[in-house]
């Protein structure tokens, strides 16, 4: 700015995404509208925008805005970060290419719209910067009023209460004055101290970054918000915010507060307005005249435009447009101008005429007076607007919004304004049409493939826990700032709370306390979206609750813990809640809740997004349940085909190891069993069924229990597997061949055990001996299910204290890596290594050979049976 003194600065930085654009604009409107220059905020905005535009879309980096303020006027300093940016060479002109491109367009508008402009160059980045002088002024003047009739002036209560409150440098609050107190209910003793935004509920307007914090540094600020009062409530109040500093250099901030509905006591007289058309551009584009140019890009730059020339056209107090859905049913707030567009923004009201309806949609109209006609406009409900005119926008004889300005005092507007609002209207209503549908265009794309993504997401889990976390996880904060989920396990049951998803970690478990407390919402099968009250209503009765006994203990609400969470768990679940069934096979199986903060709405697009998604969610959830039960049930089964235990055979160490093919197989073809027969001696068996899985596991079943049945009924070894061979075969064609090795035990008095053994094609025992050979306990046979007469025979073998017995089934000799197999031999080597270990350590060390023999999981089932006599201790 040369010499001139800086009396302000705001800086900022802007991430390299679409999004930052519309950010760094409201950055810069808020930053001098604080500082009083609403006179250059238009050319600044615009200006900005392009800045930004070509440094975080077109250079890919980062933007920094910087914004100083001198007597003269304010420059706005916009650099990105370009890393090999070539330094241009000095010439003789200045080429700025055509007016049309995209990119270079930034600095074309600062020639045509600063008052001075640079470019200033080094190694790592570039900033361009522009200064706009402000218009002079009489001195000692920023505005006058005319002399009004006492009836005209601003209506107060009989004492006008003005709040004052200072911020020192830390947030903190060092002055509350009588009139605070009386106001807001808190003491001077009270809040003394305490943070100034633990009082605040600051209205987040979607697509400004500036908060509370930041108002209170900027040099002024003038605007809305709301303060808790002690009863827990929210006092809506309009402020004017001084930033200044004591002789010590130390700044505060000096805040005056009145309630909102007196705002005319602080609140700076509004700009003058402009004029439709000058007398020198009768040829200009009608709607550039209106809109500016360049125009925004974006629906939503466009709308907030559009509202700001409006209230400026016929020197308003707020303005506001909304957009009709594709019914022409209801009509979408969209932006709004000195409203609290927070509150409202995409809230819903309907078209047609009627109490609480909006009846002047489809023609202009013009209400004098709003107290005269309550509910008339329902978007001016309880904002202080009196006088209002509204226009619709229409193509080709379809409605398709609503623009209207409203002002405070009564009698503003006539249908002279009307006509001017009407023409302005019919200029921009083409061009907002052909934005909406773009960005509905956009919106259906991007629908589109997150439909794509959850559908993929959800199908690839049948856990039913997963896919609650994943229904909650891919609407948090995609379509809502908290998610809720409820299941209904039969028609009987009452609605279960199952899952809470807040975008904000810390109030997750405030949110299912309070779900917890109130009953849950209907199981209605009807589709679509309904709307929720209770958890606002239940959030506002425990804010009100808490905040009562925390006055009553004298304690303020910034020093309690449990005060904070409630108070923000209310300010969570203020807003707009909606409750989408879960349907799946004609059966409602669940509700998906979807929340907003406070005082906040869902989009039409995104309720039917969310919709699309519950109807693939409950079919994902009710397959998870299917999938669940199946899977107990087959569990169930094949745990009963197992024996119960081991038995402890005197002198005999026995250990078995199972391993089941396949994926949630407990049972396959394999099996074992070990148990008593009577006298002392013991059965022992192991078999293989041809093939895997349940048809196996239903042979196995079969052969354990009838081993079992006639080994007790005195039957000897062979002919307990004749009679089994005919019961497989009397299965006819379920009936599958089966390898079998079966044996009966006596343990001894000196120590050995006597062994019966029948190896009915099953790959034959082997035995250990104390010096480590390994040899065949018995010879080959038949297997059974394949012929009817079998003529099997029993072959005895002794086991000397020291000796193991190992029987396998052939998932552990067929074990293969490519062309190489375990085999029998493989196997022998592998045992002449467990001479003097246990039968469970002769067990394991046959398991981790099988399994290192090769990567791959083993495809086949596999069973250890290992039989040890202990050596008798030495004294």
């Amino acid at each position: 700015m040369g010499s001139a003194v800086i009396t302000a600065r705001a800086a900022a930085t802007f991430e390299p995404v679409g999004r930052s654009v519309a950010t760094a604009r409201a950055f810069v409107r808020d930053t001098l509208q604080g500082w009083g220059y609403n006179d250059v905020v238009d050319d600044a905005v615009v200006l900005t925008s392009e800045l930004v535009t070509n440094a975080v879309i077109h250079a890919g980096t980062a933007a920094d805005v910087l914004c100083l303020r001198s007597a003269e006027g304010v420059r706005v300093e916009v650099a990105d970060h370009y890393p090999e940016r070539e330094v241009p060479l000095q010439s003789s002109g200045v080429d700025f290419g055509s007016p049309d491109r995209e990119n270079g367009r930034g600095l074309l508008l600062c020639a045509a719209l600063a008052s001075r402009w640079g470019v200033e160059y080094s190694p790592t980045r570039k900033h361009v910067w522009f200064q706009l002088d402000l218009p002079d002024r009489p001195v000692g003047i920023r505005s006058a009023g005319p002399v009004l009739p006492t009836s005209l002036l601003p209506v107060t209560d009989q004492r006008v209460r003005v709040a004052v409150v200072q911020i020192d440098s830390t947030g903190a609050i060092s002055a509350w004055n009588e009139d605070a107190a009386h106001v807001f209910g808190h003491t001077a003793e009270q809040v003394a101290g305490k943070q100034f935004t633990d009082f605040v509920a600051w209205p987040h307007t979607p697509g400004t970054s500036t908060g509370i914090a930041d108002a209170l540094q900027l040099s002024r600020w003038e605007g809305s918000y709301g303060i808790r009062g002690a009863d827990g409530r929210t006092i809506a109040v309009y402020a004017s915010h001084l930033r200044v500093r004591d002789n010590d250099g130390d700044p505060s901030t000096v805040c005056l507060l009145v309630r909102d509905d007196e705002r005319a006591v602080l609140q700076s007289p509004v700009r003058p307005p402009v004029s439709d058309v000058s007398s020198d551009n009768r040829t200009a584009d009608p709607f550039e005249v209106f809109i500016g140019s360049p125009a925004p890009d974006d629906l939503d730059g466009l709308l907030q435009r559009t509202v700001e020339r409006a209230r400026d056209m016929l020197d308003a107090d707020a303005a506001f447009l909304l957009l009709a859905t594709d019914d022409e049913t209801e009509l979408e707030v969209r932006a709004t101008t000195g409203l609290p567009s927070a509150r409202q923004r995409f809230a819903r009201v309907p078209v047609e005429a009627g109490t609480g309806r909006y009846g002047s949609a489809r023609m202009p109209a013009v209400h004098e007076d709003l107290t005269a006609v309550p509910g008339a406009v329902p978007l001016l409900t309880d904002t202080g607007m009196r006088s209002v005119v509204t226009v619709p926008l229409k193509v080709e004889g379809r409605l398709t919004g609503s623009l209207g300005v409203a002002a405070e005092n009564s009698g503003r507007y006539s249908n002279e304004e009307a006509l001017r609002l009407q023409f302005a209207a019919d200029r921009i209503a083409l061009a907002v049409e052909s934005a909406r549908l773009g960005e509905l265009e956009r919106l259906r794309r991007g629908s589109l493939s997150f439909l794509v993504e959850a559908s993929d997401l959800l199908a690839g889990t049948l856990d039913r826990d997963q896919t609650l976390a994943l229904m909650a996880q891919m609407t948090v904060p995609t379509l809502a700032t908290w998610c809720a989920v409820y299941t209904i396990a039969d028609q009987s049951s009452d609605p279960y709370l199952s899952y809470v998803l807040h975008e904000d970690e810390d109030l997750i478990d405030g949110l299912k306390a309070l779900l917890s407390k109130i009953s849950p919402p209907d199981p209605v099968p009807t589709p679509g979206a309904r709307v929720w009250s209770a958890p606002a209503e239940a959030g506002h009765r425990a804010a009100v609750s808490t905040s009562t006994r925390a006055l009553a203990a004298d304690a303020p609400l910034s020093m309690s813990t449990a005060t904070r969470t409630t108070l923000a768990t209310a300010q969570a679940v203020g807003g707009e809640t909606v409750v989408l069934p879960l349907v799946a096979r004609n059966r409602v199986i669940g509700m998906l809740t979807l929340g907003k903060p406070s005082d906040d709405h869902f989009r039409q697009e995104i309720l039917e997004l969310a919709e699309d998604l519950s109807r693939r969610a409950a079919l994902a959830l009710d397959n998870a349940r299917l999938y669940s039960e199946r899977m107990a049930i087959s569990q169930s089964l094949q745990r009963s085909l197992l024996p119960p235990g081991l038995p402890d055979v005197p002198n005999v160490e026995i250990e078995v190891i199972y391993r089941a093919a396949g994926e949630g197989n407990e049972v396959g073809g394999d099996f074992y069993d070990v148990f008593p027969i009577s006298d002392g001696a013991y059965g022992f068996a192991i078999g293989d069924v041809c093939g895997t899985g349940p048809e196996a596991a239903a042979v196995t079943g079969l052969a354990r229990h009838a081993l079992r049945l006639l080994a007790r009924e005195g039957f000897g070894g062979p002919a307990v597997l004749e009679r089994l061979n005919a019961a497989i075969l009397d299965e006819g064609a379920r009936s599958r061949f089966l390898t079998l090795l079966y044996g009966e035990l006596w343990p001894r008095e000196d120590g050995s055990a006597l062994l019966k053994v029948v190896c009915a094609g099953h790959p034959l025992p082997l035995r250990l001996r104390q010096d480590g050979s390994v040899v065949p306990a018995a010879e080959p046979q038949p297997l059974l299910g394949v012929i009817d007469d079998l003529e099997l025979y029993a072959e005895e073998v002794v086991l000397d204290p020291g000796d193991v017995l190992l029987c396998v089934t052939d998932g552990i000799t067929e074990r293969r890596e490519g062309s190489r197999m375990l085999g029998d031999d493989g196997l022998a080597e592998v045992l002449s290594t467990c001479t003097g270990l246990t039968a469970g350590a002769v067990a394991s060390r046959i398991l981790r050979a099988v399994e290192r023999f090769a990567a791959e999981p083993a495809s086949d089932d596999m069973a250890i049976l290992a039989m040890r006599i202990p050596e008798p201790q030495r004294s």
